[in-house]
């Protein structure tokens, strides 16, 4: 990781987000400490993928507060953590020129080993010269976490990252988010995959319009829900 001090806990204070009249991120708090992979999971439209981009700095909040390790978050914290998309963007060029790209903002002075060691470590290598965007679904969402982690974020958000892919791609991605969070890297994914939280993740963060509903340990919240809503939402009975 880049730095000497960490930029985590991240500290989430009554934190909202408005947009069109409404209310759709609703004074949610939470810290999240370094280390381990933390699933924020809820019903389509909960606000999870916005609870992401506003922790990201991607979006501005209506109110509330967003620190990175005690600072005010927006400086110190910005450039420690990186995002991964559900559909990521991948340029006109090859998988290697695309993490190379990436890092050409950071004028890290080893971009040339980071690269390659990238390429080795999500299994790209030998894709390294084709096209990106002629890849299939599951070697564009490893280059785009390779392209991500190339950066040495502290903290890396993830949404739903493998919500398009088809079962044997989805094995491939769970298997790297493992590996990441056991090298120390701090994860915070958005599943709708309650079975995915439930192999990946130390902790779930539950969200309801908007509302951080429970913040509970993964074995708690899927054996002990403490909220109706929970249950509900676990049952598959809970709708927007």
């Amino acid at each position: 990781m880049r730095g000497t001090s960490s930029i985590l806990p991240l500290l989430v204070e009554g934190l909202v987000f408005e947009a069109g009249g409404r209310r759709l991120v609703d004074a949610p708090s939470f810290a999240l400490p370094a280390g381990g992979v933390t699933a924020i999971v809820g019903p389509n439209g909960a606000g999870k993928s916005l609870l992401l981009r506003l922790c990201h700095g991607l979006l501005t909040q209506t109110s509330g507060q967003i620190r990175w390790g005690g600072d005010d978050g927006r400086i110190a914290g910005r450039k420690r953590h990186a995002m991964v998309f559900q559909r990521p963007v991948m340029l006109r060029r090859s998988a290697r020129a695309n993490i190379a790209h990436a890092l050409a903002a950071t004028r890290a002075p080893n971009a040339s080993a980071m690269i390659e060691a990238a390429l080795a470590r999500f299994g790209l290598a030998d894709l390294a010269d084709r096209s990106a965007r002629l890849l299939s679904g599951g070697e564009q969402q490893r280059l785009a976490i390779a392209r991500a982690w190339a950066l040495s974020p502290e903290v890396l958000f993830l949404d739903e990252p493998t919500s398009q892919l088809d079962p044997g791609a989805t094995r491939q991605i769970e298997a790297l988010i493992a590996s990441l969070a056991k090298d120390g890297m701090t994860i915070v994914m958005a599943t709708h995959d309650l079975g995915q939280a439930r192999r990946l993740s130390q902790r779930v963060l539950f969200l309801n319009r908007g509302c951080l509903v429970e913040d509970a340990e993964t074995s708690i919240f899927f054996t002990a829900p403490a909220s109706p809503e929970a249950r509900a939402f676990i049952a598959g009975e809970l709708l927007w």
